[in-house]
């Protein structure tokens, strides 16, 4: 028999109690490859981690991806078990057909020896589907008890940032030195006003990190002050109560932090003004693309803005205006509105916390029907699902797209606010331009107050104008 070469694979999840340890199912599998003249190449190691998702083990997606090279590096991989290779039965039969059929690399479980031919492959899908059943009984079972906590009122999940565990169900106790990470959040927010992406910039600059040692991201922000614990309430799927932890933030102060939140209304795309160049950067749009007009302040004396598009010779109309000109034009088009010239403006009501938590789910939910449609997709190329099997699947996915689509529009939709008065409008338009004109106010403050009233301005060169979508929220 010619020599044959392996890649190992050892995985251990967190609670799992019937598992041999990562070095036990490291010597099992040299011990197997030198019985069986096989060499391992390498070892890919998978700690704390569940089987149930392939797209969630970073480790299992480079082996696959090292084993589809060109070279053929390797012909076998050796797990301890089957169920170290994955919980997933779908995705199991994807993975083995997709590395046997394209790759000739076959999959063995060292303890699980099966013999060969059809009858082989079927005790093989029974211990997957074994496997499975395992897993999801397993994970029946840990929610059941952290389900029962909840309801005794224990605390029980990951504590936030600034908290850390006490043990057996106690209150969280704060830790004073990440709690400055978020106290410097919440007072920049609540008493300076600045926005969650400039927010994390300035953490990151001081030098903090997560508790994963990853660099602050607007979302860690948002999801920090965002979160009910810090005034005292503990939420754990659909169970809640008021804990007896320790805390610095008032209900009547969270409530006011989420009502300055949900008034905030972001339009796609639109970036925040920490991030921009100029304080109406991002607001400008081409009239001829419908791109975003870039800032180019090279030219100190004459800089100005271009469609980036055209920058990049995606369309031959230029589109460039001046800072000047672009500015005078401005102020010019908010002395009109503060005079009383007519205007028009969108509404955009509030979104409460439950309804930002609801379309958040919702997205999740896309992004799932996302990767069931590429697996059964996968699954049908590969020759493991018929012609009718893959139409039956994909009409399913599709009846849950629709379904999904229709309760993101009631969720749109369903909205009992008092949409403010031209007045009110109007009120704001004074406020602006105000601002906009003092010298001797900063861009960010500039950039964030024509962003509450202005959701973009189209330049429409070819007959010189500027058009102003205004709005309130």
């Amino acid at each position: 028999m010619p020599q044959r070469y392996a890649y190992g694979y050892v995985r251990v999840s967190t609670h799992d109690q019937e598992e041999v340890s990562p070095e036990s199912q490291k010597k099992l599998l040299w011990e197997y490859a030198k019985k069986n003249d096989i060499i391992i190449l390498k070892t890919f190691y998978e700690l704390g981690i569940s089987g149930r998702k392939a797209d969630k083990r970073p480790e299992f997606q480079k082996m696959i991806s090292m084993c589809k090279a060109d070279e053929h590096p390797v012909d076998l991989i050796l797990v301890w078990k089957y169920s170290r290779f994955a919980r997933n039965q779908e995705e199991s039969i994807v993975y083995k057909s997709l590395l046997k059929k394209q790759h000739n690399v076959d999959v063995i479980s060292i303890s699980e020896p099966l013999i060969e031919g059809p009858f082989g492959s079927l005790i093989e899908r029974i211990i997957e589907w074994m496997d499975e059943y395992y897993s999801i009984r397993l994970s029946g079972e840990v929610l059941r008890g952290m389900k029962e906590k909840a309801q005794q009122e224990g605390y029980q999940m990951v504590p936030p940032l600034g908290y850390q565990a006490a043990g057996g169900g106690r209150p969280f106790v704060i830790n004073e030195k990440e709690y400055e990470i978020v106290a410097f959040m919440a007072e920049q927010f609540d008493k300076y006003d600045v926005d969650f992406t400039a927010i994390a910039r300035k953490l990151n600059n001081m030098g903090y990190l997560t508790r994963r040692g990853c660099p602050f991201e607007a979302r860690t922000v948002e999801r920090v002050l965002t979160n009910p614990f810090y005034y005292g309430l503990v939420v754990w799927d659909d169970i809640s109560f008021m804990g007896t932890h320790e805390v610095r933030i008032t209900k009547e102060g969270y409530d006011k932090r989420m009502l300055k939140i949900s008034q905030k209304h972001h339009p796609v795309k639109r970036r925040n003004i920490s991030t921009c160049k100029h304080w109406l950067s991002g607001l400008l749009k081409c009239g001829y693309c419908g791109a975003t007009l870039a800032y180019n302040g090279a030219n100190i004396k004459s800089p100005y803005f271009q469609c980036y598009r055209y920058s990049k010779g995606m369309h031959p109309g230029s589109c460039s205006i001046s800072e000047k000109k672009l500015i005078d034009s401005i102020h010019e088009y908010f002395k009109k509105l503060s005079d009383g010239m007519n205007f028009e403006y969108t509404y955009h009501p509030p979104q409460s916390t439950e309804k930002k938590e609801k379309q958040n789910s919702l997205t999740k939910e896309f992004e799932k029907l996302k990767t069931r449609e590429q697996r059964i997709r996968l699954a049908f190329e590969k020759g493991i699902d018929t012609l009718e099997e893959y139409g039956e699947n994909k009409a399913r996915l599709k009846r849950a797209r629709e379904e999904l689509e229709a309760t993101i529009s009631d969720l749109r939709s369903n909205t009992s606010a008092i949409i403010p008065s031209k007045e009110d409008v109007l009120l704001r338009v004074k406020t602006v331009y105000d601002v906009i004109r003092n010298p001797d106010i900063d861009y960010p403050t500039k950039g964030t107050l024509i962003r509450s009233l202005v959701e973009d301005i189209v330049y429409d060169k070819e007959n010189g104008k500027l058009i102003f979508h205004l709005y309130i929220s």
